[in-house]
């Protein structure tokens, strides 16, 4: 935000551009949501060289997120823990930031208030308000740090929410794509019918996937003793192989955002390989830095 970060002077090669949703995107590598949590520095982050960026998670209203000390990094395991909580100052304080923009690509991830007694209600509200600031919406209903999110997964409670998200959206000043995030903790035998689900009901692409709440082949056991959604290197094998699943179920019908331990570009080719259009990263920025 105070002008300190790498410039990218070369051109991306064209080999790399991608047309999804109608829209054109100079590379396939975003930044995930989470970095740029109230839409501050998007621009610059653009300016970095990723070719895309997603900003929130965005709440109705601003809140605080959960008690510090909440992010616990591990460097033997390439890894990281949070349980921040969805902490933003809001939808309202983001849309002036949003709407000076002025190029680049730019998605707004949709998240439910920790305290709503209508957490339907959040999305469908906060995709009416964002719809005209943003190049796509995903709605997150993925993260392990809001009590009860996760609960709408479930097929019949999916169904209840992409319903009154349509509505608002078809109502909305401008109709953007229309993502969901989805946490790669859900059963095998779940999955297919989340998926039928997500299709039935004119979704336009998946984010695959979250944090999960996985600690398998942790090497810092006082690491994994926290509590949080882990992203890095030890999440990469679990989101890849639940990505490569939901393009098979989807049966390539709809684009798919890669996400969860991208810290290479071979890590990045092997998303491509399960059937990712576009991919994502946080945590490989954290560890290996820019470049």
């Amino acid at each position: 935000e105070l002008g300190l970060y790498p410039r990218a002077t070369a051109p991306d090669d064209p080999r790399l551009a991608q047309s999804v949703w109608g829209i054109d995107f100079r590379n396939p590598v975003g930044m995930a949501a989470g970095f740029d949590k109230d839409a501050r520095v998007f621009a610059p982050l653009l300016a970095t060289g990723f070719g895309f960026v997603e900003v929130g998670t965005l709440t109705p209203r601003a809140q605080k997120g959960n008690p510090t000390p909440r992010i616990f990094r591990s460097a033997a395991d390439n890894a990281i823990i949070n349980r921040l909580g969805f902490n933003n100052e809001g939808q309202d304080a983001a849309l002036p930031r949003l709407a000076g923009r002025r190029n680049g690509v730019v998605g707004v991830n949709i998240g439910a208030g920790k305290d709503s007694e209508d957490r339907i209600g959040d999305y469908a509200s906060g995709i009416a308000r964002m719809s005209p600031v943003a190049d796509y919406l995903t709605i997150n209903i993925s993260s392990p740090n809001t009590p009860g999110l996760r609960d709408l997964q479930a097929p019949e409670a999916l169904a209840a929410l992409l319903a009154r998200v349509q509505e608002a959206r078809a109502k909305a000043e401008r109709c953007a794509p229309l993502l969901v995030k989805l946490a790669p903790d859900i059963a095998d035998a779940d999955l297919p019918e989340i998926v039928r689900v997500i299709l039935a009901n004119g979704v336009d692409g998946i984010v695959v996937s979250n944090t999960t709440l996985s600690r398998d082949g942790l090497k810092d056991r006082s690491f994994a003793a926290e509590t949080g959604g882990l992203s890095g290197w030890p999440l990469f094998a679990r989101a890849t192989r639940m990505l490569a699943r939901v393009f098979t179920f989807t049966e390539g019908r709809l684009p798919l955002i890669g996400v969860g331990g991208i810290d290479s570009g071979d890590a990045a080719v092997a998303k491509i390989k399960a059937g990712a259009s576009l991919h994502q990263l946080y945590t490989g920025l954290v560890f290996q830095g820019p470049r």
